[in-house]
Formats: C-alpha cells, structure tokens, sequence
C-alpha cells in the first residue's frame, strides 16, 4: 500500500448489528459485508494520493472530489445512491479556538458511511464515537451511525454554550467590571457569533436529511431532536451576544457616569475657587492706589472675606443641591 494512502488511512470497522465489530486495515478494502453488517471507514481529506484510497473503497470521482473540497459549509446533497453532508464540530484540539470550528464531510450509503477530515483538524466527536465502536455497542447501522456522530457534535456545542452562560452569569453578578470585562465581554460576541454562523445552515442541513430515504420512525425521531437541539443552542448563542451587549452597554454608562461625576465636581471646585481667583488677582497687582496697601489688617480682613465668600457658595450649592 503506498505510504500516502496510508496516511491518508485513519481507521475502518466492520459493524455487525448487533454492534460486535472488527477493525480493517487499507488491504481489506473494498470490503464484502454481509447482510447483517456495514462498515465505517474514517480519512484524512487533505493527504496527497487520498483519491487512490477512495477509489479503492468504490467511490466515484464526484463523491472523492466534495469529500476533499477545502472550502465547507454544513449541508446535504443527494448524490446518486448516497448522500453527502457537510457539518462542523466544536475545535477542541490542543490550543484552538473553539469558535474555529472543524469540519466534517460525511459520505452515507445503505451499507458504507465514510467520514473525513483535515490532517491537522481532529474532532473529539469522531473519537467518542470510535471509542463506543471498540466496546461493542456501535449503532445498528450507518443511518443510526451519522445520527450518533450528529448528537456528539451537538454535545460538544452544548458545552461551549454552557461555558458562555456561566461567564455571562459571573460577569452579571460582579460588582465591578472593569477594562478586562469589556475585553472579555467583545470577545464572547466574536466567539458566539463565529459559531452561530455554521450552526445556523448546520440546522438546515438537518434537516434536508429527512428526505433520506427508508428512515424509520425512531430515527427521524432522534434526527428530529438533534435538530431541535442546534436551534436551541442557535438561539441562546442569539441571547448570549444579546447579554454581552446589555453588559458592555452598562460598562460603557457606568464609566461615563464615573467620568461625568468627576467632572462635575471639577466644575464645582472651579466655580468656588473662580472669585477667590478673581479677588487674589485684583489684590495682587502692583498698581498705585490699591486698598489696604497701608493697613497691617488689610490681610486679614481679605482673607476672612474670602472664607466667608467661600462658606455662602457652598451653602448656596447645597441649597440649590447642586452638591
């Protein structure tokens, strides 16, 4: 097998329905299930030479060319026997942003479900899926397959989601919000609005699903909730940005009051201090004929009449309760 399309082999399973399964390497494939079996084979889409690996598996050149497009956005399209999708998982990948969210092509016939992704863009999701794969309790087909990939992706969101509401419930009870908080508070706008945009066509592509065909009643009904659930999750992301708008709009009034009342009070010291200023000018100029030149309490008596000036404004300020 050439060193390429193995690499761009990550792992493959034979699923009996019973949920028994059995792990297949790259030499095994094209593989003959028999009735009762189907098999789920996970890519790397961006590998040199991934295409060989795919016609290897039987897929024809239209379905190899959308399972390794660079450019998603989550969708269903119905080509010949299978259906294509296109999701996006949560980013939980050593220092990643969650907001950059990972994408996911899946590939779904009666017996195959093939899912890939990007080198460097691994989904917890596909892991926790592989994971119930190894303890034998693998969903009875590819259809229940995509629809439990489809909830762990919706409760990797969910998690996020939560997150956003504990640091907004946390910012709405402090006390104190300063620079830090308005910085936070513009960050969790940009997150919760990157990940609203691919959740947003992530519910249509949902459901487009149900015009599969031959889904039974239990699965359009676990498809159904998982839809459910991304239109919540899109609609408290709505509120979250909402709650950060309100929070830096009481930011921004609680600083302008601040500065408002500082330069109020720089207004009323101005406006006491303005005839002591006046009265200090006049007296201290050097001109002839100035009064009490000549009087040793001429002094004195300026200084108390302008204590006693001083004293009448700041009565007249609290009468007038500008203070």
């Amino acid at each position: 097998m050439n060193k390429t399309v193995t690499e761009a082999f990550l792992w493959a399973y034979a699923i009996n329905t019973n949920g028994a399964s059995r792990s297949l390497t790259p030499q095994d494939l094209p593989y003959a299930c028999n009735e009762d079996e189907y098999v789920w084979i996970h890519l790397c889409s961006d590998v040199e030479e991934v295409d060989g690996l795919m016609r290897a598996i039987g897929l024809s050149e239209t379905v190899a060319d959308k399972l390794t497009t660079l450019v998603t956005r989550p969708r269903t399209i119905m080509v010949g026997n299978g259906t294509l999708m296109y999701l996006r998982g949560i980013n939980k990948n050593p220092g990643a942003s969650p907001d950059d969210m990972v994408s996911l092509r899946v590939w779904l016939e009666e017996k195959l479900i093939v899912t890939a992704r990007r080198a460097d863009r691994g989904l917890m999701s596909i892991n926790e899926s592989r994971s119930q794969v190894d303890l034998g309790q693998a969903p009875a087909s590819p259809t229940y397959m995509l629809i439990h990939i489809i909830e762990n992706l919706a409760d990797k969101i969910h998690e996020v989601v939560d997150q956003f509401d504990d640091t907004l419930i946390e910012f709405e009870l402090s006390d104190h919000l300063d620079k830090k908080a308005r910085l936070a508070l513009g960050d969790l706008r940009r997150r919760a609005a990157s990940i609203r945009r691919y959740l947003s066509p992530q519910r249509d592509a949902l459901d487009a699903m149900f015009r599969l065909p031959h889904l039974s009643n239990e699965q359009m009904f676990e498809l159904r909730e998982q839809t459910e659930r991304v239109t919540r999750y899109i609609e408290d992301l709505d509120l979250a940005r909402e709650r950060a708008i309100v929070l830096q709009d009481e930011l921004r009034n609680t600083i302008a009051d601040r500065q408002g009342m500082r330069m109020y009070v720089l207004s009323m010291v101005t406006a006491i201090f303005l005839p002591l200023s006046f009265l200090t000018g006049v007296f201290g100029m050097n001109v002839g004929g100035l009064p009490g030149t000549d009087t040793p309490e001429a002094f004195a008596i300026l200084i108390t009449a302008m204590g006693g000036l001083t004293l009448v404004m700041l009565i007249a300020m609290l009468w007038k309760r500008w203070l």
